[in-house]
């Protein structure tokens, strides 16, 4: 009996491990696949280039994408600069967002700056309002809101980016006869390409080295004489922009700049062109070498401008500054066409400038001038004033004080001797960048009519600026 029972034993056990091994071998034969026919062949080929097409298209636009955004990025900070970075992370997470789009932008920032100013001394005679002149009213010394401007800039996905800003300070004594809140830029701006920008709205005309610095980065308290007195104003019109070499030859991308402008030439905020005809106003520039020399950094950039403009009666030609000469004193006010029907005047300029940076050293220098001719033979002499400023300055270790020397000359071109000098001297402290500065200007002005023609006042004046500033 154990016998039958061992050998039913042993024949279980032979017929699962034949079972086992008949799976082993089951499992270690792959299948037979049926064989491809070349028409599938092809097939499967046209697909695999048609993923490698598309694999490529998607990495072309996705580098244009990128440098959409770098450039977006750049344009920005132009515009707007960037908020401070709370130091306290966990508030500044924790603080809600106030300004919210209520269209269809993709960003939109709100921002502005401040700048408190004071005077001191014979306050004006750089721009020749001399505190003893029986012609122009003398500013006196004060302390004042230099600017006030609350700014929206944003962005649309479909190559659009905007600006509207305002200033709460117009009334300042210095920039003409604007008082109260009014608009400074308010535009928009397609920038699909970066070769070619297009600008529609008011904002300023592409002139001057001095005049298209922002406000908040100019490296003394006022522009200088020349650039107040021969560059215009903030305009309305339209702007074709750009750099041409941003695609082409993107390490060298700032080789040319261009700016080419029509404008209505009649000041901002002004609905109305003063006659039939347009200003014209172009800027080139480039940056030639942008590198390191002796282990500093060093960047050279010039540029050159032109300008040609009519105006009609009444319409006023130094838009920012003091462009008329006073013969009976030798001071300075604002030039306007004679309010006579029929008066007209045309106006040509143009200007050169350049800024080299060599490590903690700036030096700008800028050459401007502008002929001004009247259209009816009554109306006024004609006459060509210019003017150039050359301006130095010194960053010291830490970057936070820099030492600033500048020397100016404008003339007028309407008299003999009718030139004034300035010399300046200050020093900035940079809490934190541009966004939040002090700054001191000791100017000293010397009229050379009134040297030459003794009995027309004082010809020597001094003062003292001051300023304080913050961007938010």
């Amino acid at each position: 009996m154990k016998t039958a029972r061992f050998l039913v034993a042993m024949a279980t056990c032979l017929w699962w491990f034949d079972q086992f091994n008949g799976f082993s071998q089951a499992a270690e034969t792959p299948p037979q696949s049926p064989p491809i026919s070349p028409e599938r062949f092809r097939e499967l080929e046209k697909a695999v280039q048609a993923i490698q097409q598309e694999n490529q298209k998607l990495r072309q636009e996705n580098g244009q994408l990128r440098n959409r955004v770098e450039d977006l990025e750049h344009k920005r900070a132009n515009v707007q600069p960037a908020p401070a970075v709370s130091t306290n992370a966990a508030s500044a997470e924790s603080k809600p967002n106030f300004v919210l789009p209520l269209g269809k932008e993709a960003t939109l920032k709100l921002g502005g700056y401040v700048q408190l100013s004071g005077e001191f001394g014979d306050a004006g005679s750089m721009f020749g309002v001399f505190p003893d002149s029986k012609v122009v009213t003398p500013i006196h010394q004060r302390i004042f809101l230099r600017r006030a401007r609350i700014n929206v800039t944003g962005d649309f996905l479909e190559n659009f980016d905007f600006k509207l800003e305002g200033d709460f300070e117009n009334g300042d004594g210095i920039s003409g006869n604007r008082t109260g809140f009014s608009g400074t830029d308010i535009f928009l701006n397609w920038n699909r390409f970066p070769e070619a920008n297009i600008k529609v709205g008011q904002y300023k005309s592409p002139f001057g080295l001095e005049q298209t610095t922002p406000d908040m980065a100019v490296l003394t308290v006022e522009r200088t004489q020349p650039t107040g007195a021969l560059t215009p104003e903030r305009q309305l019109g339209v702007q074709l922009w750009g750099k041409p070499l941003d695609n082409l030859w993107p390490e060298q991308k700032d080789l040319l700049e261009y700016a080419f402008g029509v404008f209505n030439g009649n000041n901002r905020n002004i609905q109305l062109n003063d006659d039939g005809h347009f200003m014209y106003v172009g800027r080139i520039a480039s940056t030639p070498f942008a590198g390191e020399l002796f282990g500093q950094d060093v960047k050279w950039r010039i540029g050159a401008d032109g300008a040609y403009s009519r105006y009609g009666a009444g319409t006023r030609i130094s838009q920012t500054g003091n462009l008329n000469f006073n013969a009976a004193d030798g001071s300075l006010s604002a030039f306007t066409v004679p309010a006579a029907p029929g008066s007209a005047a045309k106006s040509r300029s143009w200007a050169v400038n350049q800024r080299l940076t060599i490590g903690p050293v700036d030096l700008i220098a800028e050459y401007l001038e502008e002929k001004v001719e009247p259209l009816n033979a009554a109306a006024f002499t004609p006459f060509t004033a210019n003017g150039y400023y050359v301006l130095g300055t010194y960053y010291f270790p830490g970057k936070k004080f820099q030492l600033v020397g500048e020397y100016e000359r404008f003339n007028p071109g309407q008299a003999s001797h009718d030139a004034m000098d300035a010399v300046i001297g200050g020093l900035n402290y940079s809490i934190k960048g541009d966004y939040l500065k002090l700054m001191l200007n000791y100017i000293h002005t010397w009229s050379q009519f009134r040297h030459a023609n003794p009995g027309t006042g004082d010809d020597q004046f001094d003062e003292v600026l001051l300023r304080a500033q913050v961007s938010f």
